[in-house]
């Protein structure tokens, strides 16, 4: 079995601990914070155990690169502590094991990865990803695991991403095109943490959609709009990348307007920890996902530009409590650009 490659000595020496102090779901001043990682190190119990949102923003915090949620999801699993019913957790490890029932497109040097989600197939098509929409490929033997660190279920990660590793090396494909940010996540990120292979290039379709709007800007018909945009929490797997989506929405006259939760301090929508199918949270006023909408509605904006389809429907069903259902779209970026051409 794989491992976790952690360096204790980066976090007993750490003089900040900014991926607890830094935490919007959890109030810890640098000393307490440093308390409470140690414990974690030394495997003992922490109230992190317990209120830890699986947001992955302490991946982003921590500049050291010594992957503190990634322990947390470890010391979780280790200690029986689940993120969600049992019933709930077992569902998803069942649904999503391989089964032998998978889509593979005409694959040549590169593949389209849908994941696992079917949105995925749809939001790749279009003059945009012409190129590529035949070599798209579908269902959990091609799954990033990832999904499973938000129910504290590392061992799951551990045996699946492997195989997933070796049915694309099958392929023969030289690079995978990530649909969603999960995936390049768990190919630039996880991967390496745990020292598994990755026999290919990831390609994050951002920086794909960048060079093709660039490519056919004298087409695109400007939108001329005004939104905000609902970061999805793995993009903390990969900070680098998040500036992309400005510079995509810039190119199709979206105006990103700013707002309190953004960026580094961004609030996730409330689905995880299997509370996208639980609503063991609740969703009262408090509610991630409502604060969210609130917070898009008083800036003015007349959409939210999300990329991960969780993100989506959590916000569909805030909107609606909010009685926002008509004041405000939910739509994907890929779902937005697809609307300016001329």
């Amino acid at each position: 079995m794989y491992t976790l490659q952690f360096d204790e000595q980066v976090c007993v020496t750490c003089p900040t601990t900014d991926c607890l102090t830094k935490c919007q779901y959890m109030e810890l001043d640098p000393e307490k914070a440093h308390d409470e990682m140690m414990n974690l190190l030394a495997g003992k119990d922490s109230l992190v155990l317990n209120e830890c949102m699986t947001c992955y923003a302490c991946e982003e915090y921590c500049r050291r690169g010594n992957h503190p949620y990634y322990l947390i999801c470890e010391r979780r699993e280790e200690k029986g502590i689940l993120t969600a019913p049992r019933p709930i957790t077992n569902q998803w490890i069942n649904m999503t094991a391989m089964q032998g029932k998978f889509m593979v497109g005409e694959i040549k040097d590169m593949a389209m990865s849908c994941c696992f989600i079917p949105q995925l197939c749809d939001l790749g098509k279009g003059v945009i990803f012409r190129d590529v929409t035949s070599a798209s490929v579908f269902g959990a033997e091609f799954m990033c695991p990832a999904v499973h660190t938000h129910f504290a279920k590392m061992s799951v990660v551990k045996e699946r991403l492997p195989q997933v590793m070796d049915n694309f090396k099958k392929l023969g494909v030289k690079q995978v095109l990530c649909m969603h940010d999960e995936c390049y996540g768990t190919f630039t990120s996880i991967a390496p943490a745990y020292g598994i292979e990755v026999p290919f290039e990831p390609i994050y379709y951002m920086d794909y959609l960048l060079q093709r709007l660039q490519d056919l800007k004298d087409q695109i018909r400007p939108l001329n709009i005004k939104a905000v945009y609902q970061r999805p929490c793995s993009n903390r797997l990969i900070p680098h990348k998040f500036h992309l989506v400005k510079e995509i929405l810039d190119l199709i006259g979206v105006e990103l307007l700013e707002r309190k939760y953004q960026g580094d301090n961004a609030l996730c929508c409330g689905g995880g920890g299997g509370n996208f199918f639980t609503d063991i949270l609740g969703s009262g006023e408090d509610s991630a996902g409502r604060i969210r909408i609130r917070e898009a509605l008083d800036t003015g904006a007349e959409m939210v530009a999300v990329a991960c389809p969780n993100c989506a429907q959590m916000l569909l069903d805030a909107a609606k409590i909010e009685s926002a259902g008509e004041k405000i779209k939910i739509a994907d970026v890929a779902e937005i650009f697809s609307m300016c051409w001329s």
